[in-house]
């Protein structure tokens, strides 16, 4: 059974948004004019690349990938080995864009990540989030008994 966590967006949510209106406005300048197919590919570039994490439970594998144009996933396989451990870890990621008039737009996202950890308790790779803690305990007692791994 193959499970599809989605993580982040890769430029943020100003970017994705911004990315998203190139993404329109190409498509309707590409009827009057060929080179609304650039704003398009540029637009979907931005706009839908996003990183997420395979997890294959009955091969007991992981993959941490990066999707561009939001298709084309790349990333590779992470084989679980004995000494991994699963943890949790509360990540304040704070998001800065600046308009012309040089003011900035602050978007803090507070979430907690499920990471796993190597046996040496080097991180890996995320592997899912949740915007409260009570939901990422509960989820984490879950994927180690699927995966058959201990937590930090």
């Amino acid at each position: 059974m193959m499970v599809r966590n989605k993580i982040d967006k890769a430029f943020g949510p100003v970017g994705t948004t911004a990315g998203i209106l190139l993404f329109v406005a190409g498509l309707i300048i590409n009827y009057f004019s060929i080179t609304g197919l650039i704003l398009i590919l540029i637009g979907a570039f931005v706009g839908f690349t996003s990183t997420n994490t395979l997890i294959d439970i009955e091969k007991r594998r992981l993959k941490f990938s990066n999707n561009i144009f939001g298709i084309i996933s790349i990333g590779k396989w992470i084989n679980i080995q004995d000494g991994m451990k699963i943890g949790i870890k509360k990540r304040n990621k704070i998001w800065r864009a600046y308009s012309r008039s040089n003011r900035t737009l602050d978007i803090a996202n507070n979430d907690y990540v499920l990471v796993l950890y190597d046996a040496d308790n080097k991180e890996l790779m995320p592997i899912q989030k949740f915007d409260n803690i009570d939901s990422a305990k509960l989820n984490l007692d879950n994927l180690k008994k699927q995966l058959g791994i201990s937590s930090l």
